[in-house]
């Protein structure tokens, strides 16, 4: 078993690689969006261990900047992450079972974590709730890495960084496709494609994402209901 139990870091690296490609680079952009604006690289550190969401990291620099109140930095952060909780309705079944690092599990669950662990194959003899925080703990640390080498890179140079948002978007659409292959069924895909274009017609770009979220659900347990009931 203690052989086995090793093999959960080198699955872990090996599944989180593409998130590694994608996280560092942005994680190098918020450090440097941070340091233009006078933030110390601690900052861009403690801002990446405690909140860990790059949108809410950018967005909350830009409201401090332009000088928001705190009731309205929160609310706006509240909507703005407000999708995180269908995520977690969904894994309750996979961290029922993880003791300790339970909440770990749930604080560090962004969408690429999220998309590698409900795609994972938790290799044979080892402890799912270890494979998964394994995924979550590096996913963690390349956003960490990538935040203070941008923040320290920040005080030295200056760069341009329009298009470099464009990777986070690039990075999960691979790992959508990597899902879309590994999965059994297709409806999900399918679901979430039409609610997608559905809410971008009827509900405009700015508010697609949660109503496409909803959409999605609702589609979702349709489907669900009909399985069962065999309709």
């Amino acid at each position: 078993m203690k052989g086995l139990q090793k093999s959960i870091p080198m699955e872990g690296f090996r599944m989180t690689i593409p998130v590694m490609f994608g996280y560092i680079p942005i994680g190098i952009a918020f450090g440097l969006f941070a340091g233009q604006y006078g933030f110390h690289w601690a900052y861009s550190f403690m801002m990446g261990l405690l909140i860990y969401s790059a949108a809410t990291q950018f967005i909350t620099i830009a409201l401090v900047v332009a000088g928001s109140g705190v009731t309205e930095i929160v609310l706006t952060l509240l909507f703005l992450n407000l999708r995180h909780s269908f995520f977690g309705l969904s894994l309750l079944n996979r961290f029922a079972n993880a003791g300790k690092i339970r909440s770990y599990l749930i604080f560090a669950l962004t969408d690429e974590t999220y998309a590698l662990i409900t795609g994972a194959k938790v290799p044979t003899g080892t402890s799912a709730s270890r494979f998964y925080a394994c995924i979550a703990g590096l996913n963690h640390a390349y956003w960490l890495i990538g935040s203070v080498i941008g923040a320290l890179l920040g005080q030295f140079i200056e760069m341009n960084l329009t298009g470099l948002e464009f990777a986070l978007t690039a990075l999960f659409v691979v790992l959508s496709i990597e899902q879309y292959r590994n999965s059994g069924t297709r409806f999900p895909f399918i679901a979430a494609l039409t609610a997608g274009l559905l809410s971008m017609v009827f509900a405009g770009s700015q508010n697609m994402l949660l109503i496409s979220i909803i959409t999605g659900t609702f589609l979702l347990l349709i489907y669900d209901e009909v399985q069962k009931n065999d309709i």
